[in-house]
């Protein structure tokens, strides 16, 4: 055991003062009265006052005033003897900056004294600010976007109503030509399914649960010989085969809709962008990579340089052809299709010699 004189000299030897001077986090020492007793220089240099101002005035004088009472909760906990651990509140630094400081003290009861150690997690709250503003940005031109959809799609079903309605009215019976007779069936049918799908996105926007996309079992073959009858005078106008093959796996477990809308934007890009010397020619094919079930979307159209566009591809508003009907916006749904639903989409193109689209399902 060291005697009282080894002690203090020991105390003397290893002072604690170098830390207390030379830390970069601010140190103090407050009284159960609210005035420091003594403040490290990191504590005057980040609120920019002298040591002595700091010791001059009530510790309140340099809080926030929103959250002095806060504060004064607080450290009525502290003069109780419980420690203060994580708390944050502001200050007001000498020229008028708010200083968000995260405290953990602990009081000493017997000589009421507090020490306090500070984190400065100013630039932390300006993120956290930032972040949260951000997001109501985004919420907001959100609900703005679902209502404009909500809109149109409601606005659309009159019209396709009443040409629906046009269709039940007209007499076939007098009408011989077979060709004839097979564009009305077309027309009648793509209005069919165009009413459909309107009424589908008009119900989920009502639902307001466009975030839990309904998933179910589907067949690859069904949705998409629905698509593509839905498309078959554009196919027929444009001389365009469809190959499929389905072996690997023929079923998926997604949304409906969304795999109806990846159909159609494929397969209207393929039409859209056909090779000028060349009939359009669309592949299908399924396989299991890693326990993950792909679909293999390829065309021979005209293709684009996808290695050097890689962070562009799905973008909004990203066109790579100067066709008149080109937006720049059906691989960006396709994209967000897939991702919503924890899929994944890559591509591989080459100018000239077509694209090949790889979809991973997710789970």
């Amino acid at each position: 055991m060291y005697s009282d004189d080894t002690l203090a000299e020991v105390n003397k030897i290893y002072s604690l003062t170098p830390f207390f001077e030379l830390s970069s986090d601010p140190l103090c020492i407050a009284g159960f009265d609210g005035y420091f007793k003594k403040v490290n220089p990191a504590l005057c240099k980040l609120l920019g006052y002298s040591d002595r101002e700091l010791l001059d005035q009530p510790i309140n004088s340099f809080i926030h005033p929103d959250d002095r009472i806060l504060t004064e909760k607080h450290r009525e906990n502290i003069r109780n003897g419980k420690p203060l651990l994580n708390f944050e509140n502001r200050y007001l630094s000498k020229d008028g900056k708010t200083v968000w400081l995260s405290w953990t003290s602990m009081p000493v009861h017997d000589h009421k004294l507090v020490y306090a150690i500070a984190k400065n997690i100013t630039h932390i709250k300006q993120h956290e600010s930032e972040r949260n503003q951000l997001l109501s940005e985004v919420t907001k031109a959100n609900q703005r976007l679902k209502q404009l959809n909500y809109t149109t799609a409601h606005d659309l079903r009159s019209p396709v109503s009443n040409l629906l309605a046009v269709f039940s009215l007209m007499d076939t019976d007098h009408i011989k030509d077979p060709e004839t007779l097979e564009f009305i069936r077309i027309l009648k049918t793509a209005s069919q399914n165009l009413k459909q799908t309107l009424d589908q996105y008009v119900d989920h926007l009502q639902s307001d649960d466009m975030l839990h996309i309904k998933k179910e079992k589907l067949n690859l073959n069904d949705v998409l010989n629905k698509v593509t009858e839905s498309l078959s005078s554009l196919l027929k106008d444009a001389k365009a085969s469809i190959i499929t093959n389905f072996e690997t796996f023929d079923t998926v477990n997604f949304s409906q809709n969304y795999l109806e809308s990846i159909f159609l934007n494929l397969i209207t890009n393929s039409v859209k962008y056909a090779h000028p010397d060349r009939d359009p020619e669309i592949t299908l094919t399924t396989q299991v990579v890693d326990g993950k079930h792909q679909l293999i979307y390829s065309d021979n159209g005209q293709g684009f340089d996808s290695e050097d566009n890689q962070d562009k591809v799905f973008g909004l508003h990203q066109k790579f052809h100067d066709h008149e009907d080109s937006k720049g916006i059906g691989l960006y749904l396709v994209y967000n299709h897939m991702t919503n639903l924890g899929g994944h989409i890559s591509v591989i193109s080459e100018v000239d010699r077509g694209t090949t689209f790889t979809l991973t399902f997710g789970d």
